[in-house]
């Protein structure tokens, strides 16, 4: 499952208890937010932002919290994916960059992801045709309503929640004091990151099974699709070469994985998921990011690939900013490189030094 596109179809939602046995017990809660109105113009009696966090608040002379770090997952994910160990195991213990004894960790669950409110808790294919603005906008209350923090220490968003740190940048300015945006780019989605998330809608869309939305089984046809397209989307080709050498251990692995997706994913909720990115343009709006922020992509990432000359536009418009390109080597994990710390955290504790 590593090789998977962590930020997308996997769900990669398990908790890696011992990480956590050794750092900091979680705690898990609901925020609800009444009468919510979506960006589409759609409404909700109650929208349910489910969230986790790791630590105690600590309060400035002002009373302020001040070491509140919010932690932002991919597509499919929830914040239970940074309890991983190649994560959790090297940054939350004790003297750790994320040491929790230090920091107040938040991982919430976006919307339409994991136990936030989603697709698959009645609605279905009814439920609000949600976006990245209506997600962020949820984030924002959560952190200064229900948590009552006015300014984040750190905001580090891996893929979709990369796209989310740019977006809060510009939009909350006074609210996050840096950024850590890992894997993703801050233009629209277009090109082939657009084509293979519609193929993979298109593909659950189409099979009868599916049947508008009212499925009574999963359309397994549309969802084999959709996780090849996950598949062949997240990986690093050098690593799954060296790890499946044959064609025996390359078909065992996809056979494999596929069990283990279709097991964890419901066909309206990934729709939802894939195509929430469709408004996100964060393009003209780079100039308004003032804070410190450290944007780091990796050479084998299919999804956000190198040579588009974007990120040397982009950095012309963020004079605070610092972009890093971690080189492909068979170690590295295609996409998923965003949550293997030992590539990226010395570097996140440099952002945080300043």
């Amino acid at each position: 499952m590593r090789n998977l596109f962590l930020a997308s179809l996997a769900l990669l939602s398990a908790v890696h208890a011992p990480a956590l046995a050794q750092t900091a017990t979680p705690k898990e809660a609901d925020a609800v937010i009444k009468d919510y109105a979506f960006a589409s113009g759609e409404r909700l009696p109650e929208v349910k932002i489910h969230y986790t966090t790791l630590g105690t608040p600590k309060r400035d002379a002002r009373g302020n919290i001040s070491n509140a770090v919010m932690i932002l997952h991919g597509t499919g994910g929830t914040g239970h994916q940074f309890f991983q160990p190649q994560f959790a195991d090297a940054l939350f213990g004790a003297g750790q960059v994320l040491d929790t004894s230090k920091y107040f960790i938040i991982l919430p669950d976006n919307i339409g992801h994991g136990k936030s409110s989603k697709p698959s808790d009645g609605l279905r294919m009814a439920f609000p045709k949600y976006d990245y603005a209506d997600m962020i906008a949820t984030q924002h209350q959560l952190v200064t309503k229900t948590l009552g923090i006015k300014k984040l220490k750190l905001i580090l968003g891996t893929s979709m929640g990369c796209m989310h740190a740019f977006m809060w940048g510009a939009r909350y300015p006074e609210a996050v004091e840096k950024l850590a945006p890992f894997a993703c780019l801050p233009v629209e989605i277009a090109g082939q990151n657009r084509m293979w998330r519609k193929l993979s809608m298109d593909a659950i869309k189409a099979d009868p099974a599916w049947n508008e939305g009212n499925y009574t089984s999963p359309p397994l046809s549309g969802l084999r699709t959709a996780a090849t397209l996950s598949l062949v989307a997240g990986a690093n080709p050098l690593a799954l070469q060296a790890q499946y050498p044959t064609r025996a251990a390359a078909e065992a692995y996809t056979d494999q994985a596929f069990a283990r997706i279709v097991t964890r994913n419901d066909a309206n909720d990934i729709i939802y998921q894939l195509d929430s990115s469709r408004n996100y343009n964060p393009w003209p709006t780079l100039e308004a990011i003032k804070a410190p922020t450290l944007w780091i992509n990796s050479a084998d990432d299919f999804i956000n690939p190198s040579g588009y000359g974007i990120t040397e536009l982009a950095m012309k418009r963020m004079p605070s900013a610092k972009f890093i390109l971690i080189p492909a080597t068979p170690e590295t994990k295609g996409h998923g490189t965003h949550t293997w710390a030992k590539f990226w955290k010395d570097d996140l504790a440099a952002l945080l030094a300043q």
